[in-house]
């Protein structure tokens, strides 16, 4: 198995701990005043533990939404270092043990299917990604919860943060395996394209099962092998048909990272038995999303030309 995968893993360690521990440094300070404050006169704790709550969103609400997203956490992941990863080096590093360099510049300029990879060599490489981000990402969570870790609630962010921005990792890798182009990962000022926003909400829809947001994506890489223009592209996901499904996997994650988020705030705020994720419970879970993403992508036009199981691609079309 290829040693970097895109990107050095001793690298990304030693630049990820800084970003996360921005994150947990903010919500550490609010846990710690809720937690002094919660010594005070039962009267006053309600209030207190509000003020603390508000502290925790703003340390997290990256888009400015005033509350807490799956957004949130793709923009904290997509500015850590290491996370964005750059199509043509990734493909070059993770095809060069198997395939010559012409094999790989045709991968590159147009898709690893078209340049005559096989299925099942792109599905092995696609095993090989899933299985290093795991055991990255379960490094970091484990190395989370020990004793002399980020201290308090810090944990509780850094942690969810920590295994977004590997799944985002993941999801990129794996696209790019299949056949999608790059994807504009640079931050412009403060912001990211909405675009590319939503691609990644979509793909973390798929990785957790989210209704419809396999069959979007498939819709997605079929119109892209057939030449859809990538300015209509960009309007069903933004705009178009696809929007309404990005926003449903949003709304979903929404609850999701509200309870992710506070649970384990208050776990840390209020003593009583809780803990971060831990590494096992990561190593477990990581596996099965990422796995949930690649067979939505291992047969479609893009990563399988001749294969009978991919969806037409028309309904992106449909309101444009």
């Amino acid at each position: 198995m290829p040693e970097n995968h895109g990107g050095s893993k001793q690298d990304f360690f030693g630049t990820v701990g800084g970003i996360f521990k921005n994150v947990g440094d903010a919500v550490n300070d609010a846990a710690d005043k809720v937690g002094t404050a919660l010594q005070d006169v039962a009267g006053k704790a309600t209030n207190i533990v509000n003020k603390g709550k508000d502290s925790v969103i703003q340390a997290i609400d990256a888009n400015g939404s005033g509350e807490i997203d799956i957004e949130d956490f793709i923009i904290l992941g997509l500015r850590t270092p290491g996370v964005g990863i750059n199509r043509a080096d990734f493909l070059r590093a993770e095809l060069k043990k198997d395939f010559s360099d012409d094999v790989i510049e045709d991968a590159i300029e147009r898709t690893p299917a078209l340049a005559g990879i096989s299925v099942d060599m792109i599905n092995k490489h696609a095993d090989q990604v899933i299985e290093y981000e795991r055991n990255c990402v379960t490094g970091i969570s484990a190395a989370l919860g020990m004793p002399g870790g980020f201290a308090m609630a810090a944990t509780i962010p850094a942690d969810i943060v920590q295994y977004y921005g590997f799944m985002l990792r993941a999801a990129q890798k794996l696209l790019y395996l299949y056949g999608f182009p790059e994807i504009d990962v640079s931050e412009k000022g403060q912001h990211f394209d909405s675009e590319t926003l939503n691609m990644m909400t979509l793909c973390l829809g798929v990785m957790y099962g989210v209704a419809n947001a396999s069959k979007a994506l498939i819709a997605m890489a079929n119109a892209l092998a057939k030449g859809v223009e990538k300015q209509l592209l960009k309007k069903a996901l933004t705009k178009g048909t696809i929007y309404p499904i990005v926003k449903s996997i949003s709304k979903w994650f929404g609850v999701k990272m509200t309870k992710q988020v506070f649970a384990g705030f208050f776990k840390k705020a209020i003593p009583v038995v809780g803990a971060v994720v831990g590494g096992s419970i990561t190593y477990l879970s990581f596996k099965p999303c990422c796995d949930k993403l690649k067979d939505s992508l291992k047969n479609t036009i893009l990563s399988n030309p001749t294969g009978s199981n991919a969806i037409e691609g028309e309904m992106i079309l449909a309101e444009e």
